[in-house]
């Protein structure tokens, strides 16, 4: 097979993750921190563009001079309209969509595939973009609030989450559509969604601040909560709250995990009380996918980078236990999943989709 050089950029809630590969084979990967603080002094997420893109660049231009030319430069997605999964072409409707967040995500991913439009002009190759978050299998019920016209929408670590999923369902002899799994990506931001057959049938929205609260997110708050305690809060600084400046930050001043769990450890009461119920409230939602499955589980994966403290995993072993199985998987598949998408895209395996520029689901035609 010929030699395909493919550039993956991943950029996150707290971090800037790129790598560079080889066909299948990594040839390094590089995961830039960035504390809330650092990047709270951007008025918007679009804001953070050029910042991103320097440290991107820096790096490169510091640890791999020699790199000119590359084949492909795959970005997480995010922000566009809600698509089927698959692997896309970045196009220029692609790039506006995701600028304006059409879809209505806002989070760092919407910074993926501008990146690599940026890119391009420095290393060429095609431009594509897999699995965003605004995946959306959702089955009907899971769509309906208690709001006519309103609906729920999918915004969750799709990537990770298919990706890990079809990993266990192969560790259990089966393929990922033979499976009923409930699968949680823990860092960051917390996504705790239900897999029904092969397909991610519910979730939290992950991006709007649905769920647990993590690091950076505020999580699920009563309505009237909200209405009183932030009164003089724009909409902005709401949204800044959902994606970026909740949870951890809120209550720390810091989203780094290892800050806070530190405090933990020192048996900070504050730290303790906050981070348990951090936990508290993940377990809550494994619950709530184990009902949606009816009870019908094959596993409880979990994923993501807050599983190197041992107590996360613990913690849902004691309280989800009697659910199903638990295996981990720290880290992410991330990378490989997208380095692994433009591979097959790249020697004719697959064709890279066209991206529609409307939602997957557009309301329930006796409501129209």
């Amino acid at each position: 097979m010929k030699t395909f050089r493919i550039l993956v950029i991943n950029p996150g809630s707290t971090s800037t993750k790129f790598s560079l590969f080889e066909n299948e084979r990594c040839l390094f990967t590089e995961d830039i921190f960035h504390d809330s603080g650092e990047l709270l002094r951007f008025p918007t997420i679009n804001d953070q563009l050029d910042f991103r893109l320097d440290v991107v660049r820096n790096y490169l231009g510091t640890h791999v001079p020699a790199l000119k030319q590359v084949d492909a430069i795959v970005g997480r997605g995010g922000g566009c309209y809600a698509i089927p999964g698959g692997i896309y072409k970045i196009d220029d409707a692609l790039i506006d969509d995701t600028r304006h967040y059409r879809g209505g995500l806002y989070h760092a991913s919407m910074l993926g595939v501008q990146m690599a439009a940026r890119l391009q002009k420095d290393f060429g190759g095609i431009l594509l973009m897999q699995d965003p978050p605004v995946v959306d299998e959702l089955c009907d019920l899971a769509r309906v609030t208690g709001v006519k016209g309103v609906y729920r929408k999918t915004a969750c670590h799709a990537l990770n989450l298919k990706e890990t999923a079809r990993r266990h369902a192969q560790s259990l002899g089966k393929k990922y559509e033979e499976c009923n799994l409930i699968v949680c990506h823990i860092d960051g931001g917390i996504s705790i969604t239900a897999h029904q057959k092969g397909r991610m049938i519910d979730g939290n929205d992950a991006g709007g601040g649905e769920g647990p609260f993590s690091p950076t997110r505020m999580g699920s708050m009563a309505v009237t909560d909200i209405i009183g305690a932030m009164k003089d809060v724009s909409q902005s600084q709401l949204k800044a709250l959902c994606s970026q400046a909740g949870g951890f930050s809120s209550h720390f001043g810091t989203s780094s995990s290892n800050a806070v769990h530190r405090m933990v450890e020192e048996k900070d009461p504050r730290a303790v009380r906050v981070w348990n119920a951090m936990l508290y409230q993940l377990c809550k939602y494994i619950g709530s996918m184990a009902a949606v499955l009816e009870g019908k589980v094959d596993g409880i994966v979990l994923t993501g980078g807050l599983l190197r403290f041992p107590d996360v995993e613990e913690s849902v072993r004691k309280r989800c236990g009697w659910i199903a199985p638990i295996k981990s998987y720290p880290g992410e598949f991330e990378q490989e999943a997208l380095a692994s998408g433009a591979l097959r895209v790249l020697t004719g395996q697959e064709e890279a989709l066209t991206y529609p520029g409307r939602p997957v689901w557009n309301g329930f035609p006796d409501e129209q």
